[in-house]
């Protein structure tokens, strides 16, 4: 779900770049020395899922897992993405430099938003909130991420419209994967190392 370069309008860009920065540096501030092999883990999750992409016009459909990720690192997610993007921009030429602030708010901040929704559940991991957590995480993360990018689309020009809903539609798949990943993840953190996902089991 990269946007490629010289697809957006400065003010775009601009706005991407400084609200990615806040939450990087707020990322940073909660990021100790103990959290940094999960970060390292996570980013490299995202690095690898992502790499395996179908283009679609201005942007790209592959598996993302920033609601996974999101529900582990929280505001951790925006460096640890960060990092990600910024190595497939060098790398292999997806998104690029110009846009990196832009990805990376569309990928982190539903990351975020996934924290935020699926903590409560996870207070008590039963089955079915293990589910609905990994439901929400990969409808949260992957829908919020596909909106963003189809709204930043369709503000460019009335010629991405078209695609911006073909985003949207081609991520439903998308959806319904993450979902189940998330929720075996979750399920086997749960019962071997239910710290991670900050769970007290007696």
């Amino acid at each position: 779900m990269h946007i490629s370069e010289g697809i957006l309008p400065a003010p775009v860009l601009a706005a991407g770049a400084i609200l990615s920065i806040g939450g990087i540096a707020l990322g940073l501030k909660k990021l100790d020395h103990e959290r940094i092999p999960q970060t390292a883990i996570l980013s490299s999750a995202f690095f690898v899922a992502s790499l395996i992409h179908v283009p679609l016009g201005p942007s790209s459909v592959h598996l993302l897992l920033n609601g996974l990720a999101g529900i582990i690192l929280g505001w951790i997610s925006f460096p640890a993405l960060f990092i990600a993007l910024f190595l497939q921009a060098i790398l292999f030429q997806f998104g690029g430099l110009t846009v990196l602030g832009v990805n990376t708010f569309n990928m982190a901040f539903p990351a975020v938003a996934a924290y935020w929704a699926c903590r409560p559940l996870l207070k008590r991991p039963t089955k079915l909130n293990i589910g609905i957590c990994g439901a929400l995480a990969a409808i949260i993360g992957v829908g919020l991420a596909g909106l963003f990018v189809a709204l930043e689309l369709a503000v460019t020009g009335q010629q991405f419209v078209p695609v911006a809903k073909l985003v949207l539609i081609a991520h439903l798949p998308v959806i319904a994967i993450e979902a189940v990943i998330t929720t075996v993840v979750l399920g086997f953190l749960v019962k071997v190392k239910p710290e991670i996902l900050g769970i007290d089991i007696m």
